[in-house]
């Protein structure tokens, strides 16, 4: 960059014929001489100064400005020999918590040392493992002399597979390096400045921890160990699963040895390779037939056990004070927000005999500002929330210190961009009489989805198979996100191509990871059609980069995660989002309604201090929201008005 922009940056303030008459032409050189330009002739201390602040001021804004992205279509020879060197460093690293592996190693080779050159076989029985746990110790072993020796075989092969296996591991370790800015005021959300300071002195130990920490993840892991029990409820994509694995290395480190995670069954496996992958902590299932075995397991040699919302109540009386663990995390805690329910009673009587608690949201308010206040209350009984009509701003300073957010433009620069088109069109002759029917019986439901029923007659899916088309000749994958089973199978009917799913409620937990893993090992232009309450939490569906939202939802924060299944850390290609909404009838309403609990929820959560006004004026429940939009479309269809 010219050092003529010091001189733009300024607004002609600074002269810079001083720095030309010295032969330094660019911005770079201001910021490697700094020394020498203060005594350069007609310059002075005061001026130099001021050419080094606006150099570092220009470096800075290039910083935030050019965030650095791995462009997946330009595998220049220099980015090719990033990727190798980054995955030799994070092989390295990788060894200094391999500790119990190399111990393994080191306890076998005195016995291969020893032995007769005619010997052909050996018989080891491991005491303190299973014989897998030692092969699994070898094979490590082995598997990271391998990285470390080098050459493209041994160290697995094309550098941009891996990357594109794991883009996230790739971009924290940039971020580690500082080669991605880190804003720390938008890390910390809006947080009092005590809590923050206390956060900052904290020292987070990473010794069984083997992924990298973005900055804003660190920090969101350190407020969890020093708040004890709070919310993280950061922007679906963002790795709070991550977050939650380094409070659990940290506890680790200090002594601590058993860790519980609640879930939906449809993250049991997620969660469980995320142990397996980014910690050396052992993961344990308890869900499914194996449930009674792994619980034995974990209490007798500690590590993390993974169980369900539904399974708490099998769970009750069965953990041993030995075994008590030292934090519970509770994902997708929009489960737990209605106190009188069953897996609510469960999951607080756990938090108020754990010391350490994260519960972990991307929408802690989907209808209602009191659900958002049972989640601060369940984790701080203490804090004062009031009930009465307060401003938001006020809400939020209440719950400060239980509650951070982050969202994905203040804190994941390279993010790729996410283009939303709403796509409007009228409905079909086939289209009307089915939502004619559906309005003289009063079926709201069936209502929302009358534009899709018409099968290839239907202007919605009409409109879906072109976007389809598209996507496969711009070489990205589809997901098709409906409220409705039977939208879904009628979509599965219609179109053309490799079509996965349907993802719905019914499928159990395991098959659905299966079904993702597929879709996501599949060609260009396959599509994964799901129920958007099913596949719309939990899962982790990158290969994704075009997604479809049949018919608009009741709740903004359920679109929001569909979405957020895609478009997160780790995304490589921009995102298209397309909403497919009628012209006439009750898309258009719900939209309306719609509009009016985003802005609640901006008001209220979407910043990290939080809210509570008059509950009753924004509380629009699905029975209320149905009858209002029923009669309103009687009224207009039947009477013409």
């Amino acid at each position: 960059m010219p050092v003529e922009r010091l001189k733009d940056a300024t607004s002609g303030q600074l002269r810079i014929t001083a720095l030309i008459d010295a032969g330094i032409r660019n911005v770079q050189q201001v910021l490697d001489q700094k020394s020498r330009i203060r005594s350069l002739p007609g310059v002075g201390e005061t001026t130099g100064n001021r050419m080094v602040g606006a150099a570092r001021t220009i470096w800075q804004t290039t910083l935030d400005e050019m965030p650095v992205r791995i462009d997946i279509k330009n595998r220049s020879r220099a980015t090719t020999q990033l990727l190798k060197t980054m995955r030799a460093w994070d092989a390295a690293r990788s060894i200094r918590s391999a500790t119990a592996d190399l111990a393994a190693a080191d306890a076998v080779r005195p016995l291969l040392q020893s032995l007769d050159s005619k010997t052909s076989h050996v018989v080891v029985v491991p005491e303190a493992r299973t014989v897998a746990e030692l092969r699994t110790a070898l094979a490590a072993v082995e598997h990271r002399g391998a990285l470390l020796k080098g050459g493209d075989t041994a160290a697995g092969g094309d550098p941009w597979e891996d990357f594109i296996a794991r883009p996230a591991d790739y971009y924290a370790m940039l971020a580690e390096l500082g080669f991605l800015a880190d804003d720390a005021e938008k890390s910390q959300g809006d947080l009092p400045t005590e809590i923050v300071e206390a956060v900052r002195e904290l020292k987070l130990d990473t010794t069984h921890l083997k992924a990298s920490l973005r900055g804003y993840q660190a920090f969101g892991a350190r407020f969890a160990i020093v708040q004890r029990k709070v919310i993280i409820g950061d922007e679906m994509g963002l790795g709070k699963t991550v977050e939650s694995l380094a409070v659990f290395a940290h506890l680790r480190a200090k002594g601590s040895s058993h860790f519980l995670v609640v879930c939906p069954a449809a993250v049991v496996t997620n969660w469980v390779r995320e142990v397996q992958t980014k910690s050396d902590l052992r993961a344990y299932r308890l869900h499914g037939p194996g449930r009674d075995d792994a619980l034995k397991s974990w209490i007798r040699n500690g590590g993390v056990a993974v169980t369900t919302y539904d399974i708490l109540g099998w769970l009750e009386g069965r953990i041993p004070e030995r075994a008590r663990p030292a934090c519970l995390v509770f994902d997708e805690a929009h489960y737990i927000k209605n106190p009188g329910a069953q897996r609510t009673r469960r999951s607080t009587a756990l938090i108020e005999r754990s010391e350490r608690a994260i519960l972990l949201t991307g929408t802690p308010l989907e209808n209602r500002i009191e659900e958002f206040r049972n989640l601060v209350g369940y984790l701080r009984p203490d804090l004062s929330i009031s009930a009465s009509e307060i401003a938001p701003r006020q809400f939020r300073k209440q719950v400060a210190p239980a509650y951070l957010r982050r969202n994905q433009e203040d804190v994941l620069t390279e993010l790729p961009e996410r283009f939303d088109v709403d796509e409007w069109m009228p409905m079909s002759n086939a289209d009307e009489q089915h939502y004619r029917a559906a309005v003289i019986e009063g079926n709201f439901m069936a209502m929302r989805q009358a534009a899709l029923r018409a099968g290839a007659k239907s202007e919605k899916m009409q409109r879906l198979i072109d976007i389809v088309q598209e996507a496969e000749d711009n070489e990205r994958k589809v997901l098709v996100f409906s409220y409705f089973r039977d939208v879904l199978d009628e979509v599965a009917s219609v179109l053309p191509g490799k079509v996965f799913g349907p993802l719905t409620g019914s499928v159990p937990a395991a098959q659905r990871q299966s079904m993702v893993d597929e879709f996501s090992q599949a060609r260009h232009g396959a599509v994964l059609i799901a129920q958007i309450v099913a596949g719309g939490v939990g899962l982790n569906i990158q290969s994704a980069s075009v997604v479809v939202i049949c018919e608009p939802q009741l709740k903004p924060t359920t679109e929001w995660q569909a979405i957020g299944r895609s478009h997160r850390m780790g995304q490589l290609e921009s995102v298209q989002v397309h909403r497919l909404l009628s012209e006439e009838g009750v898309d258009q309403r719900i939209i309306e309604i719609l509009a009016r609990k985003n802005q609640l929820f901006a008001e209220f959560a979407r910043v990290s201090e939080t809210a509570d006004s008059a509950p009753e004026a924004f509380d629009i429940t699905d029975a209320e929201l149905a009858r209002e939009i029923v009669a309103a479309e009687r009224e207009r269809l039947l009477t013409g008005s």
